[in-house]
């Protein structure tokens, strides 16, 4: 895609798996949405790990509020501390033995010493840290800088964010693609691309494989390097609309 423009929109997750990474390696923009509305059984405070060969879940405790709450809005709860340290030490005893175990606790220690009790800002910082370490260099930006109103939803709000920024491009993850309509984007001068990630499979000990965890799974077993080698392994579909 020569003389473009890439942006990508995601939700604020907590440590996700290597194909947000991905996708936010392959834009020269990547939007963090932080005035959107908190999904109470979604993944923004929660993610996956490895113990004993089987996946297990690990959540940032939040403080009673209203389910309707934006996530800007959202506050970690006051036995947030408490939490992090029985997290910490969940993680060190799972991935003691992993081969990159040392650059894994860095990156954990750093993120979850952050004081921040807001539950986008804590978040957002633990995605800059990664950013960072991983070498990325597209340029993040949150959504509610962009004067965007948060009355526009869905697909009228992709594509605003997309013309707020100049973008030539858009790329949403595959398992979008049948919510936006091609035709609507090319009237706005912008291509609609689905990025498609490959299989990352990696020796996770002697037990069978077991995909899609947080990063910090992947970090523990094959490094910061391991996962930057990865993250252009990714296809894009799409065609310009017509």
């Amino acid at each position: 895609m020569n003389d473009s423009f890439r942006v990508a929109i995601m939700q604020p997750y907590f440590l996700p798996y290597i194909g947000y990474w991905q996708l936010m390696h392959n834009v020269d923009v990547f939007v963090v949405y932080d005035d959107i509305e908190y999904t109470k059984k979604g993944w923004i405070n929660r993610n996956r790990f490895l113990m004993n060969g089987k996946h297990q879940t690990f959540t940032l405790p939040l403080k009673k509020d209203s389910d309707f709450l934006d996530v800007d809005q959202r506050q970690l709860a006051d036995n947030v501390s408490a939490e992090k340290a029985k997290l910490m030490r969940r993680l060190e005893a799972s991935y003691c033995r992993a081969p990159f175990f040392k650059e894994g606790k860095s990156l954990l220690e750093d993120i979850l010493a952050s004081s921040e009790e807001n539950l986008f800002r804590f978040i957002y910082q633990s995605i800059e840290n990664i950013h960072a370490r991983l070498g990325m260099t597209s340029r993040l930006v949150v959504s509610s800088t962009l004067g965007i109103p948060r009355s526009l939803k869905g697909q009228g709000r992709v594509i605003a964010t997309c013309k707020a920024l100049g973008a030539t491009d858009y790329i949403n993850p595959i398992g979008g693609s049948a919510l936006y309509d091609k035709q609507a984007f090319g009237v706005e001068g912008i291509r609609l691309h689905f990025l498609q990630v490959h299989p990352f499979v990696y020796k996770q000990y002697d037990h069978e494989f077991v995909p899609n965890l947080s990063i910090i799974d992947s970090i523990m077993f094959v490094g910061f390097r391991g996962c930057l080698d990865h993250l252009q392994q990714i296809d894009l579909l799409g065609v310009r609309a017509s």
